[in-house]
């Protein structure tokens, strides 16, 4: 080795011995929503923009953007493909235009109680949700979020067993997965869009309905619906994502810190909406003055396992695949 080579190897390590391995660069990361601020996604993001500011020392400044600021629900997935968004709040059902396994978790009791979401969001499946996610799209699932519930209500009777569905008239969205699973509770269910669903209800063409829970309260809906029905039967949630390409101009350090908060966030903001949702289902009953029936899920379950795997034959190796994960979860 000549001297000119021996003295800039000195130098170099000289440099490596005075400048921090990894140097954590300033990063703005902008995370947008479609809905308010005062919305649970604004919720959510507030928690987590607290969390991960504490979490990188500053480093990672998180800009919260409401309202179709920076791209509405529908674009927000693809912008983060192309790296010109990093990061947005997106309704699970809405991603699976771009990654259809997604609809899995859209099932009906595909998460039979919350110990059995808690298996999978937390555990392998989760883990391989993401990581497929992200091989197949560059799109990083953050965070799961909150489960937001549907509860159901109807103007005829309680329901404390699946029997007590048999010929109700029930008002479900245009979806093909929705209808299956009333039908296979014994109601008959009648497609309806949004607009014409309270004067359905008010009027008697349709016995019940499903929403989640504050929306009952929200739309009134107490007033002429006495009967208010625990079934969680179908759960929505809404996760954070980042972009793949927003991911990788961050440190290792700050990546880990970024899913950490993103994780800690969902879990704080789930224990809150669950303590709500409960508030509301009180509310419901002392000044709504509906009663409430918290039904035995046996035959509701074993009915929707029926509707699970049928629209996962229809969908392919893949989605069955990933519908018995979540199965095996449960046991």
């Amino acid at each position: 080795m000549g001297q000119i080579t021996k003295t800039l190897a000195a130098t170099l390590v000289a440099l490596t011995m005075t400048v921090p391995a990894a140097v954590a660069q300033e990063v703005t990361m902008n995370v947008g929503f479609g809905a308010p601020e005062d919305s649970l996604y604004g919720r959510f993001g507030a928690i987590f923009e607290r969390l991960a500011e504490e979490y990188t020392g500053g480093s990672v400044d998180v800009r919260l953007r409401c309202c179709n600021q920076i791209a509405t629900e529908d674009e927000g997935f693809r912008a983060m493909q192309l790296g010109t968004v990093d990061g947005f709040f997106i309704t699970a059902t809405n991603v699976s235009p771009h990654w259809p396994l997604m609809d899995a978790t859209a099932l009906p009791y595909i998460f039979q109680n919350e110990e059995h979401l808690a298996r999978v969001v937390d555990g392998e499946v989760g883990d391989f949700i993401r990581s497929q996610l992200l091989e197949d799209t560059g799109v990083q699932l953050l965070s799961f979020g909150p489960a937001l519930y549907r509860d159901f209500y109807n103007s005829v009777r309680p329901i404390n067993t699946m029997a007590d569905m048999e010929g109700l008239r029930v008002r479900t969205p245009n979806n093909a997965v929705m209808l299956a699973t009333f039908e296979a509770f014994g109601a008959n269910p009648v497609p309806l869009a949004w607009s014409e669903t309270p004067t359905a209800l008010q009027t008697g063409t349709v016995d019940g309905g499903d929403n989640g829970t504050s929306f009952i309260r929200d739309m009134s809906f107490y007033e002429f619906m006495p009967n208010l029905v625990i079934m969680e039967h179908f759960v929505s949630m809404a996760p954070l994502f980042a972009s793949g390409s927003f991911m990788e101009r961050l440190s290792e350090e700050q990546r880990e810190q970024i899913m950490r908060a993103a994780i800690d966030a969902g879990n704080e903001f789930s224990a809150q909406v669950a303590t709500e949702t409960e508030e509301v289902r009180q509310w419901l009953v002392e000044e709504g003055g509906m009663t409430r029936t918290d039904p035995d899920r046996t035959d509701f379950v074993a009915a929707a396992l029926e509707v699970q795997n049928a629209v996962a034959e229809e969908r392919g190796e893949e989605f069955v695949a990933l519908v018995e994960m979540i199965q095996a979860a449960a046991e």
